[in-house]
């Protein structure tokens, strides 16, 4: 069994241009070009998961995969923006029978959302560059030291960090611009601006 630890930082990102340009500096390998990612997030029928922050999630890209994050047993937060959670994830063979069987179980489609990611490697991390509807973030994975050395080399080590899931930064960008929208899609955000301060909490 590999290690079920998710150690990953967020960075919000304005320029990707500027940003694939250091990662080519940086010697960062492609893994996975641009890809599109349909995400479904389900809860039970009194929609405790997401309260508890666990995430039962179903996805598709090249592939179909079942995911279940959760917080650790001895967590105490983010550190330094780095936050560490216990993730496990199984790729299945077929996405609507996956969808089938979680329902059958008593769980519902809670949340949709959409992204396209690509992947590059660089040393003991993974960077992904994630085109989400509300803006360009990049995520960094891996041992902490690591991902210090990763956001130093890319000049992004005074940069903010964000250890918030997407689903939670959408809830404060809904909040802070006034949004209905229930899912995280392309087609809510068209034509849609969203500052950077829209994902830091109000107040």
């Amino acid at each position: 069994m590999s290690n079920l630890v998710e150690t990953e930082v967020k960075i919000a990102i304005s320029d990707r241009a500027a940003i694939l340009a250091r990662l080519d500096e940086a010697g960062a390998a492609l893994a996975v070009g641009r890809t599109y990612e349909h995400n479904v997030r389900y809860e039970d029928d009194g929609e405790t998961l997401t309260p508890a922050g666990i995430v039962l999630r179903l996805r598709q890209d090249a592939r179909a995969r079942l995911t279940y994050k959760a917080p650790l047993p001895d967590e105490t937060g983010a550190r330094d923006g780095i936050k560490s959670r216990f993730e496990a994830e199984v790729t299945v063979d077929d996405f609507d029978t996956m969808d089938v069987i979680l329902q059958r179980l008593g769980y519902h489609p809670f949340v949709v959302y959409e992204k396209y990611r690509t992947t590059y490697r660089l040393g003991e991390v993974e960077i992904v560059l994630d085109e989400m509807p509300f803006g360009d973030f990049l995520e960094i994975e891996g041992p902490a030291h690591a991902i210090e050395a990763a956001l130093a080399a890319l000049a992004l080590a005074d940069a903010p960090r964000f250890s918030e899931s997407y689903m939670e930064l959408f809830e404060r960008v809904k909040s802070a611009l006034g949004l209905d929208v229930h899912d995280l899609s392309f087609a809510n955000f068209e034509g849609v601006e969203v500052p950077l301060d829209a994902f830091y909490p109000l107040g």
